[in-house]
């Protein structure tokens, strides 16, 4: 299994989790989580001993090293807390993760500490008015932090400052600019909506909108100059479906309506300025496989 086959294992593995936990048959839901949270004890223990037992013969920290270079052994180290990597290396791979994620829409993170299981960050750039909403940020920051660092305490973070805009279906945006007064944008962890492993979709060309059908929900992606975007599929003028319409440089155009939606500044209409299509918070990782937060408010 090579590391992207690993990488759709474990998100079936996260997908099949989420299944459990929306049984309708309370006994059977109680009994199937008991049994999972039983077999990751045994294989947890029985994994324990042997990181131990190498710790003792791992006298150059080579091993240490190997063991959490390795994509899938670290996962599985870390569900067990027995990862062999510092807290702060954990984070700052984290990050660097996903910055490219935050630079194609103009934006950065900058790791100012880690102490006591507490990451404060300061957000930089300019990013006015596109798809990294508060939510889009906090949920993909977060998300990377607590995947490679769960034993994290809190996140806080710095230079999260809100763009009022013209009331719009899809409320305010945001605007990320230098040392804004420090605020908690981040806090303690609280429910989120999980990351949907959407795939790595080949057939998203960049000439046309792709509407695929995402955990039950459709969900419409358009690729431009090389950045994967996600819309609700409608338009909210005419109620068409997205995947009848086209690209015109930066701008998608409704093939319902004729309405133009500028793809790069959260689906803002450029004709009615009172509309715009509802982003939905994307990821996309290293080996070009796309995930989606669904339930999150645009």
């Amino acid at each position: 299994m090579d590391d992207i086959e690993a990488r759709e294992a474990i998100g079936r593995v996260e997908g099949l989790l989420a299944e459990l936990e929306r049984l309708p048959d309370r006994v059977a839901r109680e009994m199937a989580t008991e049994t999972v949270a039983a077999l990751l004890d045994l294989y947890g223990e029985a994994l324990g001993r042997i990181v131990t037992e190498l710790a003792v013969a791992d006298t150059d920290g080579h091993l240490a090293e190997v063991l959490g270079d390795d994509e899938l052994v670290s996962h599985v180290l870390l569900l067990h807390d027995l990862h062999p990597s510092p807290l702060e290396g954990r984070v700052q791979g984290a990050l660097d993760g996903v910055r490219p994620y935050l630079e194609s829409h103009g934006g950065n993170v900058e790791l100012l500490s880690v102490d006591e299981g507490i990451v404060r960050l300061r957000l930089e750039g300019s990013c006015s008015g596109c798809p990294s909403s508060t939510v889009t940020l906090k949920l993909a920051i977060e998300d990377a932090i607590r995947k490679a660092a769960p034993d994290v305490v809190s996140i806080e973070a710095e230079g999260v400052v809100e763009e009022e805009v013209p009331p719009t279906n899809g409320g305010t945006l945001l605007q990320i600019e230098g040392l804004a007064p420090a605020a908690p944008a981040l806090p303690e962890r609280e429910p989120q909506p999980d990351w949907t492993m959407a795939g790595g979709m080949p057939e998203l060309t960049g000439e046309r909108p792709l509407v695929k059908e995402v955990s039950g929900e459709r969900i419409c992606f358009i690729r431009l100059t090389g950045t994967t975007y996600a819309y609700h599929p409608d338009c909210p003028s005419c109620e068409e479906s997205l995947e009848r319409g086209s690209l015109e440089a930066t701008a998608f155009v409704c093939g319902g309506c004729g309405n133009r939606y500028d793809v790069m500044r959260a689906g803002r209409c450029l004709d009615e300025p009172q509309l715009n299509l509802g982003p939905i918070p994307l990821l996309v990782d290293e080996s070009g496989l796309v995930k989606v937060a669904l339930g999150v408010p645009a």
